[in-house]
């Protein structure tokens, strides 16, 4: 005896006796929610890969170190204008003038500011920036004057190191650490020395602040120490003039 297979004909007269109207009705729900019905069937499958309690730490974390960096931010702009206003609240003996041109050819030989001898600068007069000496003024009109930085290598000033109590010379090099050669062969001089002008100086005021010892070249013949200025040269925006100088040469 032959079995017969099941006749796909009553799912033809099904479809067959179906009303054409709901025939498109069905097919027009299928299009339309076919796409949430995939959607739904992801969000089942990667549920187990959405951001759990360790994800939700780490923005929580990640949002408290920006507000704590723009904080940071705020801060440092707060205390650059307290060191502004410092700056124009100053000694009637300093004249603040702005920094006013720069080349960077020259960047660590020279320096215009927006004062001259209409404001009492003379040549020769000394430059203090935020933290200390940063050079001498070299030539000047009515309105400008150029300044000579302690890092140029024509730059000679005479320091003192109040630890040893040492004189040495500060000497430009052309980059951001001059150097301070002694006229003793072992000055003793460490890292962390406190430099200031020198007592003896005919240039400048003596006990200016000029910066630290950084640290100690090997193997020279004259003793030298590389120094760490005080005043940020790069970053300057402001200045003050010492005018009415006693014994300058």
């Amino acid at each position: 005896m032959v079995q017969r297979l099941p006749s796909a004909r009553p799912r033809l007269l099904f479809w067959r006796r179906l009303p054409l109207g709901a025939l498109l009705l069905l097919l027009l729900t299928l299009r339309q929610h076919g796409g949430l019905l995939l959607a739904d069937t992801y969000a089942i499958l990667t549920r187990p890969f959405w951001p759990g309690t360790a994800q939700s730490e780490w923005l929580k974390r990640a949002s408290t170190l920006e507000d704590y960096q723009r904080l940071v931010y705020l801060e440092r702009e707060n205390q650059r204008l307290k060191r502004l206003l410092n700056i124009r609240s100053s000694s009637p003996n300093l004249v603040t003038t702005p920094v006013i041109g720069r080349s960077p050819a020259i960047w660590w030989q020279q320096m215009i500011l927006g004062s001259g001898g209409l404001d009492g600068v003379a040549k020769g007069d000394a430059v203090l920036g935020p933290g200390g000496l940063v050079g001498r003024v070299d030539s000047l009109t009515p309105t400008t004057a150029r300044v000579r930085l302690v890092t140029d290598p024509g730059s000679r000033i005479g320091v003192w190191i109040p630890r040893i109590q040492r004189h040495g010379l500060l000497t430009g090099v052309g980059t951001n650490r001059p150097l301070v050669r002694f006229f003793n062969q072992d000055p003793g001089v460490v890292p962390g020395d406190l430099v200031v002008t020198s007592p003896a100086s005919t240039l400048v005021p003596s006990g200016l602040p000029v910066g630290v010892v950084q640290g100690i070249p090997d193997q020279q013949p004259v003793a030298e120490a590389i120094v760490q200025l005080s005043a940020p040269i790069d970053a300057m925006e402001w200045a003050k003039v010492m005018v009415d100088q006693p014994g300058q040469g």
